[in-house]
């Protein structure tokens, strides 16, 4: 679905990727993990053109693309609901730009809070319920965009352990039953082996992987795999204690 190739960018002389290569292939959910400041988060603004990228290219369904701005969802670390917005109404918030029907979204967006937990809190204000379902409602947010490939920038990073390992299920179903394609960021050891189907350890600036792990063991019951475990602890030891993860 997405190839990027040779990807470079530099900040004020700093070089934060060069010569990149990755490859997300349709269906999948891939992530991230590396150093704090390796460049993981500038890649998604690359990505999703917020930052031009100096060199490399961007190829969506084998078609060259300056970025993936009209083609990827992109769901970030902070919630970024508009305080003075209902819940609903931040949720709908998509489908109003784009122009789509009052009703048809009003109806998907209703049947989302169902799903995800939201029912009766469609009209609460976002500083009325807590983080976890704020979240929720971001997510429903990025559901509502309809783009098969969604970006996820450590979406689960400010929440409690808890309320995260709840989130994590809502968010395998992004793939399961909503049928997206899943990139996703995060520092959480545990949290990318749980999820993924294929993990891309990177090393520092100027950013490359280091390392890539296709994990195809069974989901559910995955955490006492000892391969996985095995796995857990390699990529800890290579990145220096430089991430989040419980054993």
């Amino acid at each position: 679905m997405l190839s990027v190739s040779g990807l470079t960018k530099k900040f004020e002389g700093l070089t934060v990727m060069e010569g990149f290569d990755l490859t997300v292939p349709r269906g999948g959910f891939t992530t991230l993990i590396g150093p704090s400041g390796c460049g993981k988060s500038t890649f998604f603004d690359v990505l999703t053109g917020v930052f031009p990228k100096d060199g490399g290219r961007i190829s969506w369904l084998g078609e060259d693309v300056p970025d993936l701005m009209s083609k990827a969802a992109y769901m970030q670390q902070k919630d970024l609901l508009l305080p003075w917005l209902s819940l609903i109404d931040n949720a709908m918030l998509p489908a109003k730009i784009a122009g789509a029907d009052e009703n048809d979204s009003q109806g998907k967006a209703s049947a989302l809070f169902s799903r995800l937990g939201l029912h009766d809190f469609e009209n609460y204000i976002p500083r009325k319920v807590s983080g976890g379902m704020r979240q929720r409602c971001a997510l429903v947010r990025t559901l509502m965009f309809e783009h098969e490939l969604v970006l996820l920038d450590e979406p689960l990073s400010s929440l409690d352990a808890i309320t995260r390992r709840g989130l994590q299920a809502l968010l395998m179903l992004l793939q399961s039953e909503f049928n997206k394609t899943i990139l996703m960021i995060t520092h959480d050891i545990e949290e990318a082996l749980l999820m993924s189907d294929e993990l891309l350890v990177l090393t520092s600036m100027p950013m490359q992987v280091r390392e890539r792990f296709v994990l195809e063991m069974p989901k559910p019951g995955r955490n006492s795999n000892p391969e996985l475990l095995r796995i857990k602890e390699h990529v800890l030891e290579e990145l220096g204690g430089d991430l989040d993860g419980t054993i």
